[in-house]
């Protein structure tokens, strides 16, 4: 083993201060700091990491950066190089169990850390799933497929056909069931995309993601595939869900449809809300539990409609005070065919931008309103301002949620261009993206602190 190897991504005052103690990479260590004793092994370090800090994963299983100006001595205890790859093993085929196809698009579900640059290397063939989920097995026979390798912000219309024509093909073998992979930070809009691609699925869809990978103690990886594949491989449920961990602890996770779902919290395990609802179901090892009845059922058949056509030049625009016209006339000057509004309260923008509205309408450019509170609904009759905005084209969206918004206008607008045809498409409800009201417990669901949440969340706390 070389030096390099010894000290694997270490440079600079780091690499200095482990080489003075004689601590290499993978050796137990204890170190004393001015401010305290850690005791853990030392990992290796990104490449591209700073050479300021010794990196150990401590005997709680999370790492921690300890600035090497603080150590004042490097005790070790032992040494033994560490393999992190996800142990692979045949997935059993079971006769009698239902076939789920899992797609991978490139998030983190399953995966091993690759300390050589501190990326996630995601695991995914059914071996390396069955390694690191060897639950999964006890639920259905299981087929994987990567479709993509991206992070979840570079999919896009391109990769949303894709996968809905991927799920039309796997229905029409006869799978009990589909899972879809995804990262976190857009799998609202990949689910509001194949809620419309894909109309009268026969068999659940459900997309799933982590917010922590792996390696961490705190992953929510595993559960969320297991709850995934449950869900899809025994629901009757047969409609595009999103299902991620549904409150703090590992006890359940929450179906979510597809086009009311957003995610709601950066890091959180639970960030993934139904908004103006509530979820269509909780899921654990054990069952899964409708909360509401009016889904899509399970049916024997292999009938779906895939439609993937979709305009590209459709925007969004989130308004804020002293929003100049300009951010609309640049719109309408590079071609741009729908833009959704996301507008304050129930649904307004200040008067200086309504001459680029009228002049959005003139050019034939779709103008949709939502609201950027999420939750409510857009009342435009309210005030005069917003009468004064639907005078000159601004069409309101009810409660859809923008994001939900601009993925069904640029579908809509991938069937037609005549406006009209568009406006009956966008307000006739396709998949529970509109909704005649908000249940009483849609807004209070979860959100902490009052009795009718803490009443539902003690029912499910250890």
């Amino acid at each position: 083993m070389t030096n390099n190897d010894n000290y694997k991504g270490y440079r600079g005052e780091a690499l200095a201060t482990l080489k003075r103690f004689k601590a290499m990479v993978w050796s137990d260590v204890e170190i004393k700091t001015s401010t305290g004793t850690f005791i853990g092994i030392v990992l290796p370090r990104s490449e591209n990491a700073d050479p300021l800090h010794v990196v150990i994963k401590v005997r709680s299983g999370y790492n921690i950066g300890i600035l090497s100006e603080k150590i004042t001595d490097i005790k070790i205890t032992g040494r033994k190089e560490a393999n992190y790859k996800i142990p692979e093993k045949e997935f059993p085929y079971s006769p009698g169990k239902p076939m789920v196809k899992l797609f991978g698009t490139g998030g983190t579900i399953a995966s091993r850390l690759d300390y050589r640059t501190g990326a996630v290397i995601p695991a995914f063939s059914p071996g390396e799933l069955y390694g690191s989920v060897p639950e999964l097995a006890d639920i259905c026979n299981l087929e994987t497929e990567k479709l993509y390798g991206v992070f979840s912000e570079n999919m896009g219309p391109e990769q949303w056909r894709g996968a809905a024509e991927a799920i039309g093909k796997e229905i029409e073998k006869g799978v009990a069931g589909i899972v879809i992979g995804h990262g976190t930070d857009t799998m609202h809009h990949t689910a509001a995309a194949l809620s419309f691609m894909v109309q009268d699925s026969p068999v659940p869809i459900v997309m799933v993601g982590s917010q922590r990978s792996s390696d961490r103690p705190s992953s929510d990886a595993a559960l969320n595939l297991m709850h995934s594949v449950k869900s899809a491989a025994e629901s009757d449920i047969a409609e595009v869900t999103v299902c991620m961990f549904g409150g703090t602890s590992d006890v359940y996770g929450l179906l979510h449809r597809g086009t009311r779902v957003r995610k709601m919290h950066s890091s959180y395990r639970s960030t993934f809300r139904t908004i103006g609802d509530i979820p269509v179901a909780m899921v654990d090892r054990d069952k899964i539990t409708p909360i509401r009845q009016d889904y899509k059922r399970r049916r024997d058949d292999k009938n779906v409609t895939i439609n993937t056509a979709f305009e590209e030049m459709v925007g969004i625009v989130y308004y804020y005070p002293n929003m100049r016209p300009d951010m609309i006339d640049s719109m309408i000057d590079n071609g741009y065919k729908g833009i959704v509004i996301a507008g304050t309260g129930l649904g307004h923008v200040n008067k200086p931008l309504y001459p680029a509205l009228k002049r959005a309408q003139e050019a034939g450019v779709a103008v949709y309103m939502t609201v950027q509170t999420l939750w409510g609904y857009v009342q435009m009759y309210v005030y005069d301002t917003g009468r004064d905005m639907m005078d000159i084209g601004v069409i309101p969206m009810a409660n859809m949620l923008p994001e939900v918004a601009y993925v069904k206008l640029g579908w809509a607008m991938g069937q037609t261009h005549d406006l009209e045809e568009v406006k009956k498409i966008m307000h006739t409800p396709i998949s529970g993206e509109i909704t005649e009201r908000e249940p009483s417990n849609g807004y209070l669901i979860m959100q902490g602190g009052v009795p009718e949440v803490e009443e539902f969340i003690s029912k499910y706390r250890k």
